[in-house]
C-alpha cells in the first residue's frame, strides 16, 4: 500500500482484509490486559502472596494502559501510523516473554504493567480504522473493531485458562502470545495502508491538546465519565469473578473458569450490531438503552451464586452492554475532526480505564468485606450513577441542537 494522506478510502473504506487484520490486531493486543485474571490463584501460591496481592496485577495492567493511551495514543495523529503499529506489536513481543519467564512477583507484575501500557495499539488501531472510514460507514467499521476488541478481553480468559490446564504453567500463555504478536507484526506490515500524520506540534503541546479537548468539551467529559462508570462495572466483575468461580459455590479449576470468556464472547458479537445502530440512531440516546442493560445484568447476577442460569446470563447482558456502551460513547467523540481522533480516542479511553483500574480494586475490596453481594451492590450504584450522567447528556446534547 503507498498511500500516504488520512482521507477516507473510496466509497466502502478499508478493505475486508485490512479490516479484518486490524480487528485480529485489536483484540490480540488488547487481549494482553487479561490473560492473568483467570490464573491469579495459581500465581498467589507460586509466588506466595495473598490474593489481594495477586489481583493488583489487574489494576497494574489497566494503570499501565492508561498510562499509555495518555502518553502514546495521541502519537497517532503526529506520527507515521503504520510504523507506529508495527513499533508498539514489536515491543510487546518482549514484554510478553519477560512475563513469561518472570523468575519474581515484582518482575511479573512488571512485565504485566509494561504489556499493558504496549496494549494501547489497540486505541491506535480503532482512531486509525475510524479515519478511513466515509461517515456513512464509520459506525459500522469502528464496530467491526470494536468487535475484535471485546472478543479480546473475553476470549483471553478462555485461551489462558485452557492453555495453563493443558501445560501445567500460567506462564505458558504469555510465552504463546509472544510468538503471536511477532507473526501479527509481520501481517501489520504488509498490509496496512501508510498513513502520513495530521498534527504537527511538539509532544508536550500535543499531550496538553489531549486535556483540552476532553476538558473543554462538556459532552466528551460526560462520555468519558460514563465510559469511566461502564468499564469500572466490567472489570470489578471480571476481577472478582475468579474468587466465586474458584470458592465454595463452585469450585471450579483455572480452565473451567477460563471458559467463561466464552460466555462473554457471545456478548462481544453484538458490537458489530451496535456499530450499525450508530448509523441509525443518535448515539447519545442509544446509551440510555445500553445503561439501562448494565443496570439489569447486576439485578440478575445478584442470584450467581445460587444460580449458574442467572450468572450466565448476566454474564451476556454485562458483555453486551459494555461492548454497546463503548461503541456509542465514540459514535459520539468519532464526530469530532479527524485530526483530533486519536487524541480524542486517547482521552476518553484513558478515563475509561483508570476506572477500570478504580473498578478492579473497588471489585476486590466489595469482595473481601461484602463477598459478592458487595460485589453486586457496588455495580448496582455504578450503573445507576452512569445511568444519571447520561440523561444529563443527553438534554445537554438537545439543548445544543436546539439552539443551533
Amino acid at each position: 500500500m503507498t498511500d500516504t494522506d488520512d482521507s477516507p478510502l473510496p466509497d466502502t473504506g478499508p478493505s475486508r482484509a485490512i479490516l479484518l487484520t486490524m480487528a485480529l490486531a485489536t483484540g490480540m493486543s488488547v487481549a494482553g490486559l487479561y490473560y492473568a485474571q483467570p490464573l491469579l490463584h495459581q500465581m498467589a501460591l507460586e509466588f506466595g502472596v495473598s490474593t489481594a496481592s495477586a489481583s493488583l496485577l489487574v489494576t497494574l495492567s489497566q494503570l499501565g494502559y492508561a498510562v499509555g493511551l495518555l502518553l502514546i495514543v495521541p502519537l497517532g495523529d503526529m506520527l507515521e501510523r503504520r510504523g507506529l503499529v508495527v513499533a508498539m506489536t514489536l515491543l510487546s513481543v518482549l514484554t510478553l516473554l519477560a512475563t513469561a519467564l518472570a523468575p519474581h512477583f515484582a518482575v511479573l507484575a512488571v512485565g504485566i504493567a509494561l504489556t499493558g501500557i504496549l496494549a494501547v495499539v489497540a486505541q491506535v488501531l480503532v482512531a486509525f480504522a475510524a479515519s478511513l472510514a466515509p461517515d456513512a460507514i464509520r459506525g459500522k467499521v469502528v464496530g467491526t473493531i470494536m468487535t475484535g476488541l471485546m472478543l479480546g478481553i473475553l476470549l483471553a480468559r478462555t485461551a489462558s485458562g485452557l492453555i495453563t490446564a493443558a501445560t501445567g504453567s500460567w506462564r505458558s500463555i504469555f510465552a504463546v502470545a509472544a510468538l503471536g504478536m511477532l507473526g501479527l507484526a509481520v501481517l501489520l506490515w504488509r498490509l496496512l495502508p501508510r498513513r502520513a500524520p495530521l498534527h504537527s506540534s511538539s509532544y508536550g503541546g500535543l499531550i496538553a491538546s489531549v486535556l483540552r479537548l476532553v476538558l473543554g468539551d462538556p459532552v466528551v467529559r460526560s462520555r468519558a465519565l460514563i465510559g469511566s462508570l461502564s468499564f469500572g462495572m466490567f472489570a470489578a466483575f471480571w476481577t472478582t469473578l475468579t474468587f466465586l468461580l474458584a470458592g465454595p459455590a463452585y469450585g471450579y479449576s483455572e480452565g473451567v473458569i477460563g471458559l467463561f470468556g466464552l460466555v462473554g464472547a457471545a456478548g462481544a458479537l453484538s458490537a458489530n450490531l451496535s456499530g450499525r445502530l450508530t448509523d441509525r440512531i443518535a448515539p447519545h440516546r442509544l446509551v440510555l438503552g445500553t445503561l439501562g442493560l448494565f443496570t439489569a445484568s447486576w439485578a440478575l447476577l445478584a442470584a450467581a451464586p445460587m444460580s449458574l442460569t442467572a450468572l450466565v446470563l448476566g454474564v451476556i447482558f454485562l458483555d453486551v452492554a459494555a461492548a454497546a456502551t463503548n461503541i456509542c460513547n465514540q459514535g459520539v467523540i468519532y464526530q469530532r475532526p479527524a485530526a483530533e481522533r486519536s487524541r480524542l480516542t486517547a482521552g476518553y479511553m484513558c478515563c475509561a480505564f483508570l476506572g477500570g483500574a478504580v473498578g478492579s480494586v473497588a471489585g476486590a475490596w466489595a469482595w473481601t468485606h461484602g463477598g459478592w453481594g458487595g460485589v453486586v451492590g457496588l455495580g448496582l450504584v455504578m450503573g445507576l450513577t452512569a445511568l444519571a450522567v447520561a440523561g444529563t447528556s443527553l438534554r445537554l446534547v438537545e439543548n445544543r441542537t436546539a439552539a443551533g
